[in-house]
């Protein structure tokens, strides 16, 4: 049993986890807080002694904020009402800075738990882009694991940099970023997962098949249906992983408010369709689908790759309008 029980926890500051981007504590000049007013309308500021923040409602002094802790309101100048605390990671990345679109939270949400990325776990990123998901590998393997994120472009890569080492105030321990194509790129073997964030994942399917343990995870981030087909039967015919399952994720909010209670008008919908498939232990083959692929599949129009063992009439057989 731990030695601290139920009933004596140690203090705050001795429970925080290093390398988190979480803060306790009294506001710090050199921080950034989230002001949100009464319409829902939301500002970040990056805290400043002798500041002012100047919005439609008159200004805030900084040092109004500074000192106190979170979860307070303030008025402005002009009678403005602004709720004040920290940001949370998925509130960060919808505001920061961007350079390539960012990986919304829905979607970082579930490539960290349907990847099952786990502290320690040994990641390679292909596509920092703006550094939204990596914030979010990097919490979960926390400081002793390692995420290697490969992008290929020098701006983006920058931007990313930036991003991440804001919201953990400085360059994360776990992190390793590199420029470049990961095909050309790719130095690590044994890693436990790849999340592939790029327009042609299939491009990679060899060299991640080289890298991942057995057992490993791909997770590949999409936008569209054509890149979903390919990555999925790149992933499907390779025979070193296992069925690659396919999905999208909506979410609609709710009003609640009495006995009014409805769907909320705005929804986060389609983003990306995300896939996972598991590495095949070296030399070893999944069993062969037993369902029959659905009429024209694989028929005359596909060009595609193809899963091996399809019966010779399932390839030659035309779509039947």
């Amino acid at each position: 049993m731990s030695p601290h029980g139920p009933s004596s926890l140690p203090p705050a500051e001795d429970r925080a986890q290093p390398w988190s981007g979480v803060h306790r504590g009294p506001l710090e000049a050199g921080e950034w807080v989230r002001l949100t007013d009464t319409k829902g309308r939301r500002h970040n500021i990056c805290l400043q002694a002798g500041k002012q923040f100047f919005t439609n409602r008159g200004s805030i002094d900084h040092d109004h904020l500074i000192g106190r802790l979170e979860g307070f309101s303030v008025t402005s100048s002009a009678g403005g009402e602004y709720l004040v605390f920290r940001p949370l990671l998925n509130e960060f990345v919808v505001s920061m800075p961007r350079g390539a679109a960012v990986v919304y939270p829905k979607d970082a949400a579930q490539i960290v738990a349907m990847a099952d990325v786990f502290p320690g776990a040994r990641v390679v990123e292909a596509g920092a882009g703006s550094g939204a998901l990596t914030c979010s590998l990097l919490r979960a393997v926390g400081p002793h694991g390692l995420v290697s994120s490969y992008e290929r472009r020098q701006e983006f890569a920058d931007v990313a940099d930036q991003n991440v080492s804001q919201f953990f105030d400085g360059r994360h321990p776990a992190w390793k970023l590199t420029v470049g194509d990961l095909v050309e790129r790719l130095e690590e073997t044994d890693v436990d997962r790849v999340i592939l964030d790029m327009l042609a994942p299939w491009e990679c399917v060899d060299r991640v098949a080289g890298a991942l343990t057995a057992g490993g995870i791909v997770c590949a981030y999409v936008a569209t249906t054509t890149q979903l087909s390919r990555t999925v039967e790149t992933l499907r015919a390779h025979g070193g992983f296992t069925e690659p399952q396919a999905w999208e994720t909506l979410v609609r909010e709710w009003h609640v408010e009495g006995l009014a209670v409805r769907p909320g008008h705005k929804m986060s919908g389609h983003t990306g369709f995300l896939v996972t498939a598991r590495r095949m232990a070296p030399g070893q083959t999944a069993p062969t689908r037993k369902r029959r692929p659905a009429p024209g599949a694989y028929g005359v129009d596909y060009q595609g790759p193809r899963p091996a063992g399809l019966p010779p009439a399932v390839v030659e057989e035309p779509f039947d309008e």
